[in-house]
């Protein structure tokens, strides 16, 4: 029987503040702190610590046999330690009981793997620096900003010395293969490559509280049938999701928690089937093939590319003009300097200036603070102009 990998996104952007033209040279301070603080704790109520006491619940309660994983950004662990401790102490209990395991990714949750790679590398570096400072781990496995990935990413994760990497399981480069196994990057020689199962963790991300969708309600014995069916046809269910589906997406009206809660007892009325971290999975499984991907995949919305970041002209010329700044940036070796510049890489930024529509549109207006895209690209553009002409 297969194995479960249960692995959540846990990520808060620094906001920008309302920053007008007028602005421009007059004032150098640029993050919104009421709001990103206003926010961190209404999810923080809502999501962190109600689903953080659950999962130490469950893991108690089955004596291990319930694992889970979680990638922490960096600059939503620095906003923890600022504005409410208490998640970092949350998430450290959890860490603390060997059922969850802790992944790398970027400090800033940024593009850097896709513009400078020199950069991403000290990213990577900055971030697990703070997962050994805040619960004393040193991460094996890899997730790159939203799942974006493609063959010189997986090169460069691989030579950083990670044993396994994360991403999409997107139809377009699987083919006819099931993502319901291990496989291997195809430029590397020991790298383990991990898939996400998009169908079942959107059917817990996105279809759970969904009154139309034809499969609801989504009950625990109707998920655990649906994984227990992979028996014969996979070894490997990779359940990827952003941690604040639980509360803050799917609300606790839902049912969302009671269905997390109650999910392992159905799971495991199939005796062989258990719950594995990715560590464990990589150590666990062999791949069954090399998967190619020279063009880069995500896991946003329906094409599962970059279009989300990098689909328009506001986006790429908002996103280079950040990355052109970096020698003028890293000469000042003003560590408050190069921190505010690693802040502007935070992929929300360029999210907000998305002007994808149709089946995409209401995903991208619900998470955008701005009024128009073109509302996000002029503040954006306004700070970063202040901020270079602070560099000269």
């Amino acid at each position: 029987m297969p194995s479960i990998c249960f692995y959540f996104q846990v990520h808060q952007p620094y906001r920008l503040r309302h920053y007008s033209f007028f602005d421009i040279g007059q004032d150098h301070f640029y993050e919104d702190v009421e709001a990103n603080r206003t926010i961190l704790d209404k999810v923080a109520r809502k999501c962190y610590l109600p689903m953080n006491a659950l999962l130490l619940k469950m893991i108690k309660r089955w004596e291990g046999r319930f694992k889970v994983s979680f990638s922490i950004s960096g600059v939503a662990m620095d906003q923890f330690a600022e504005y409410q401790p208490e998640i970092i102490d949350s998430f450290r209990a959890l860490a603390d009981t060997g059922c969850a395991e802790l992944i790398s990714e970027t400090y800033a949750h940024s593009l850097a793997a896709l513009f400078d790679p020199d950069e991403f590398r000290a990213q990577v570096k900055m971030h697990d620096d703070l997962l050994m400072k805040h619960f004393g781990v040193t991460p094996h496995v890899f997730r790159n900003t939203e799942l974006i990935y493609r063959n010189d990413i997986a090169q460069m994760v691989e030579d950083m010395g990670y044993d396994a990497i994360l991403t999409e399981g997107a139809d377009h480069i699987l083919g006819w293969r099931s993502p319901n196994f291990m496989y291997s990057p195809q430029s590397c020689n020991r790298l383990k490559l991990m898939l996400k199962n998009y169908r079942l963790s959107d059917d817990i991300a996105f279809r759970f509280s969904n009154r139309g969708w034809e499969e609801w309600p989504l009950t625990t014995e109707k998920f655990a049938n649906w994984a227990h069916a992979v028996n014969g046809n996979g070894e490997l269910i990779n359940l990827f999701m952003d941690y604040e589906t639980f509360g803050e997406h799917q609300w606790a009206e839902t049912g969302i928690f009671d269905f997390m809660e109650a999910l392992p007892a159905a799971i495991f009325t199939s005796p062989d089937m258990d719950f594995v971290t990715p560590s464990e999975a990589a150590k666990r499984y062999s791949p069954v093939a090399k998967v190619d991907v020279p063009n880069a995949i995500s896991w946003a919305d329906v094409e599962r590319d970059l279009t989300a970041w990098l689909g328009n002209d506001m986006e790429r010329d908002a996103i280079e003009a950040c990355y052109a700044l970096k020698d003028k940036v890293m000469a000042t070796g003003d560590e408050g300097v190069i921190r505010t510049w690693r802040r502007l890489q935070t992929s929300d930024h360029f999210y907000y200036m998305c002007t994808k529509w149709f089946s995409d549109g209401d995903v991208h207006k619900y998470f955008n603070p701005y009024g128009t895209p073109y509302d996000a690209y002029i503040n954006y553009m306004n700070v970063l102009s202040d901020f270079g002409m602070s560099l000269s």
